[in-house]
């Protein structure tokens, strides 16, 4: 099954794919009026069995401040998609797509998107086989 990870932000929002059990920085959108309407066509496009979007809390399970919104769009997602959404942990996910990013890119948010899309599949894959 292909994976569409989202990296939820005000503004932008980071897209991830997978191909197999690899995620992949894919784009990033405007979070603007026409947001679900891009998001459902992506995952016409693209496949797409399941989304997961970043969840927004801390390490500790804490809402910041933009987990409210981030909750909000999850919901008003599955309204507009034909396939499961679910969550995975964001923290830190910037930070760790920075780490690999090349001089200038540091904050790129499809390369969080891939980073929690990846955390995901790897859990998931843990999950099924814990000797992996």
């Amino acid at each position: 099954m292909k994976y569409l990870g989202i990296d939820y932000g005000a503004k932008r929002i980071g897209l991830a794919v997978s191909v197999e059990n690899i995620a992949f920085p894919h784009s990033v959108i405007e979070n603007d009026a026409d947001v679900f309407g891009v998001l459902s066509g992506l995952v016409d496009k693209e496949k797409v069995g399941c989304i997961i979007v970043g969840d927004t809390r801390t390490l500790s399970g804490a809402e910041n401040p933009v987990t409210p919104a981030s909750d909000t769009f999850v919901e008003e997602l599955k309204t507009h998609v034909g396939v499961p959404v679910e969550r995975a942990m964001e923290a830190r996910s910037s930070i760790e797509a920075s780490r690999y990013a090349e001089k200038g890119d540091e904050h790129n948010d499809a390369a969080a998107a891939a980073v929690i899309l990846q955390r995901y599949l790897d859990m998931r894959v843990s999950a099924v086989d814990p000797m992996r």
